[in-house]
């Protein structure tokens, strides 16, 4: 495991973001990352890129909590509600931002060359210079530090609804 990878687990496990180290079989949407129930799953030996498990535990720190036992597989065909999800991946990208910006580890660990098809770069620029997307989410979310404000949360895992 690399020191990335451990530096990260050891952030989930402190914000008590369920997480599972196993072996995963067949074709994932990342590479060694596979949500099942709520649970993010995790073979090291398939996980291509660090920053991946951040991307995904943002799914579900984010997630509507009545609805976070639902992640399971791809998100986009799990049969939850479709119009709440596209807010819902903007706010996981603020959210792994602000997660490795609080674990002090380098943008470029999630925003990685091979991700994001191909926009990884100008998400890196967006979320360094205070720009990026997905953050009046996690202000209606009461998310971040309400006095240092984004990238600095106090609540890593949403604990209630939109209304």
């Amino acid at each position: 495991m690399c020191n990335d990878t451990a530096i990260i687990l050891d952030f989930l496990t402190e914000i008590e973001l369920p997480f599972c180290l196993t072996s995963i079989e067949g074709k994932t949407f990342l590479p060694g990352l596979k949500l099942e129930k709520g649970v993010l799953n995790i073979d090291l030996e398939r996980l291509l890129y660090p920053g991946d498990i951040l991307h995904e535990a943002g799914h579900v720190a984010v997630c509507e909590p009545t609805e976070r036992h639902l992640l399971s597989g791809d998100i986009y065909k799990s049969g939850r509600k479709e119009d709440w999800m596209h807010g819902e991946e903007m706010a996981a990208i603020a959210w792994s931002a602000a997660a490795i910006t609080h674990i002090g580890l380098p943008m470029a660990v999630v925003f990685h060359p091979y991700g994001y098809k191909g926009r990884s770069a100008h998400y890196k620029d967006l979320f360094e210079s205070g720009d990026g997307f997905g953050v009046p989410l996690l202000k209606l979310w009461d998310m971040p530090d309400p006095v240092r404000g984004y990238p600095y949360l106090t609540k890593w895992i949403r604990d209630h609804s939109w209304y």
